[in-house]
């Protein structure tokens, strides 16, 4: 990551919020942060009911025991478990 400070786009039930990444916070904190409510169950990185599309930027899984091969390859992230490896990212959970 860069020294500047990068920013965290969440997209969720039609709305977009932003807040300033925090170093090791994971995409579904920053959600949480920003005033938004993501779905989310186990936050273990095995339910898969966190999972959303990174549109932009991007970010590592710490563990993922719900998605597979081809939806990792589609750009899904498992917003418990993915801290962003970029300055600034973006997630939808719409898509």
């Amino acid at each position: 990551m860069s020294d500047a400070e990068g920013t965290i786009t969440i997209t969720l039930d039609g709305s977009t919020a932003s807040v300033s990444g925090k170093p090791g916070e994971t995409l579904l904190e920053s959600a949480r942060r920003a005033g938004m409510g993501p779905p989310f169950s186990c936050e273990a990185g095995n339910c898969g009911t966190c999972m959303a599309m990174l549109t932009d930027g991007k970010a590592t899984m710490r563990v993922n025991d719900a998605l597979t091969e081809d939806e990792v390859a589609e750009g899904y992230v498992l917003t418990c478990q993915a801290i962003p490896d970029t300055a600034s990212v973006a997630v939808s959970y719409d898509e």
